[in-house]
């Protein structure tokens, strides 16, 4: 026996879809800013170890300064980024769907055993309602890290006007590093992610299209 549920909201979906066009497009031009000023690497006692793009990356796919155009597309979409996270933000107060969402006292120990049965390691999963203590932790952080991209990005973009801000994070220099490191997370839970829903398998995919999904219901005993 089939029964249909109502999982996820009109307005958490669209937030939700947004988000991928907006961020491939800030990723994007945010990498045509980067490679316009490239100096990150590491480095020890002035020996370079790792270069995030070494110089036949930029000869190989024929990489040219384009700052201008990135900073035109980054600047712009930074305003969809923000009220389309505002809004998510503002929704998840408003109707109380952030107690589902924020981890709770035993979520770190929960989302381990989650890890270890998603490796095949552990054959049971702790119990879990909408969702479960690795994904509280995850969409949890992900907030956290947007505020922070927004927050370092303003300081970079005006550090003279907004020279307090940019103080907070350290100065310019240390924000340009942080808003780098974000991103570069904004691609590994973007990979984990994609990786978490086929293995989760259709039906959850298709919850986050229609907001419905299909639960097998035990058919009931009659006594």
């Amino acid at each position: 026996m089939k029964e249909i549920k109502e999982k996820h909201t009109l307005l958490m979906r669209w937030t939700h879809w947004v988000n991928f066009p907006v961020l491939t497009v800030m990723i994007w031009s945010g990498l045509l800013i980067y490679w316009a000023s490239d100096t990150y690497g590491v480095s020890i006692f002035g020996f370079t170890l790792i270069k995030f793009f070494p110089e036949w990356f930029y000869s190989y796919f024929h990489i040219t300064h384009r700052l201008s155009e990135g900073m035109a597309f980054h600047f712009l979409f930074m305003w969809f980024f923000f009220i389309n996270g505002l809004l998510y933000i503002s929704y998840t107060i408003i109707s109380g769907a952030w107690r589902e969402l924020i981890p709770k006292r035993n979520s770190l120990k929960e989302a381990w055993q989650v890890l270890l049965h998603d490796l095949h390691i552990r054959k049971t999963i702790p119990p879990q309602k909408k969702y479960n203590a690795a994904q509280r932790i995850a969409y949890t952080a992900i907030i956290i890290m947007g505020a922070g991209s927004v927050i370092t990005g303003l300081a970079i973009y005006k550090p003279v006007q907004l020279y307090w801000l940019c103080w907070l994070c350290g100065g310019y220099h240390f924000a340009r590093i942080i808003h780098f490191t974000l991103t570069i997370g904004y691609v590994l839970f973007f990979v984990v992610h994609i990786i978490q829903v086929i293995l989760t398998g259709w039906n959850n995919f298709r919850s986050v299209i229609s907001g419905f999904e299909v639960l097998e219901m035990k058919p009931k005993i009659k006594e």
